[in-house]
């Protein structure tokens, strides 16, 4: 991998990210694939919506189809037919959502599956494994992910916890082929404190990029915009900067403001398959009544097959009925939008004007989607 800085303006970054299976430009928004699928979207679609990079769960992906069956079938890349780049994060969040059905040990984390409730263990070496097996392009040591609010004592322990496992996850990485990237996860809770000290660990630990992990889980907005802004001020400036599962326009927004590269969430997707739609004057929802004779487009600066083919109406009486295309339509709005979103910012970063553009953004955005949990 290979990642350069090619604009600033202020600390919004404009960069280039180099993979193996191509160029990534930052900032850049990653449509979720936890099953090595964005639902309800076919790569054609993603490739339509501008998508250079998708992410797929380490977790989900372990327990089915299993890196054994995928590895053995010439990797994600192939086994997905997506010949862009791949990012895997390493379930640790799913570790944390699946409280009920785990227990966490030094050694890593022993969990039933919600699949079938067989008993399986994943260590930060088998994490590593399982991506080296998927043939992902960035891969992530397994961390823990705390809830909010938590304790100082609890947040302490957590945090020894993952930057313990961050050593070994490196270790076994740096044991194999060499052919992956790898980025180091900062958690550290809610803690100012913990969390800088946790920045400065893990940038000592060394890893080629940084993710900012344990945000988006409850805690108040503008507490996850401060301790985004503490930690990306303590990476290194030349590594990418991820912010891990936000996805919210506004929030997008406000975190390439203060220096994050890359993002991630179910949202769009999952929005759509609710009826949700993004626009420049926020979230549409198409339940609503207002809609059932409207023959504009969805949004009418956007260039997606949605919007160019069909009505609000005609959207609308598609999701009314249950009808499978309007999963496919929605979402591919959605993922639209947010791809372009990233490549607005990116223009304004590279002609120094992101001020002017997150002032017009933020005020014309004007209602905010409601919170969604991660996959």
């Amino acid at each position: 991998m290979n990642f350069t800085i090619v604009a600033r303006d202020g600390a919004a970054r404009a960069g280039r990210l180099t993979t193996a299976h191509g160029v990534v430009e930052t900032p850049i928004f990653m449509p979720v694939g936890t099953h090595g699928t964005v639902k309800a979207l076919a790569p054609d679609d993603l490739v339509a919506a501008g998508a250079p990079i998708v992410l797929a769960n380490t977790y989900h992906l372990f327990l089915r189809p299993g890196p054994d069956v995928i590895g053995a079938l010439g990797g994600l890349h192939r086994f997905m037919g997506w010949d862009r780049a791949i990012l895997t994060d390493s379930g640790g969040f799913q570790v944390w959502s699946l409280a009920k059905l785990r227990k966490i040990t030094d050694a890593g984390v022993e969990f039933r599956s919600p699949v079938d409730g067989s008993v399986h263990f994943l260590s930060p070496e088998t994490a590593v494994a399982v991506q080296r097996a998927l043939g992902s392009d960035i891969i992530h040591p397994l961390d823990e992910c705390l809830a909010y609010p938590a304790t100082r004592e609890a947040t302490e322990r957590s945090l020894a916890l993952t930057l313990q496992w961050a050593a070994r996850s490196k270790a076994a990485h740096a044991a194999g082929p060499g052919d992956q990237t790898l980025f180091g996860i900062v958690q550290g809770g809610t803690d100012e404190g913990l969390r800088g000290r946790a920045a400065a660990a893990t940038v000592e630990l060394g890893f080629d990029g940084y993710a900012i992990g344990g945000m988006a889980v409850g805690e108040p907005k503008e507490m996850m915009y401060d301790l985004t802004e503490l930690v990306a001020r303590a990476l290194p400036a030349d590594r990418p900067h991820y912010l891990m599962g936000v996805g919210k326009p506004d929030d997008l927004v406000q975190s390439v403001a203060r220096g994050v590269d890359m993002f991630d969430c179910v949202l769009p997707t999952r929005n759509a398959r609710n009826g949700q739609c993004f626009t420049p004057d926020g979230p549409l929802t198409l339940k609503q009544a207002r809609y059932a004779t409207d023959g504009a487009p969805l949004d009418a600066e956007c260039r997606c097959y949605a919007c160019r083919g069909f009505s609000r109406a005609y959207l609308r009486h598609l999701f009314m009925a249950g009808e499978l295309l309007a999963y496919r339509l929605l979402s591919l709005h959605n993922v639209t939008f947010f791809l372009r979103l990233m490549r607005e910012m990116r223009a304004a970063i590279v002609e120094g004007a992101f001020g002017p553009f997150q002032a017009r953004f933020l005020s014309r955005y004007a209602v905010s989607s409601p919170e969604v949990s991660r996959d």
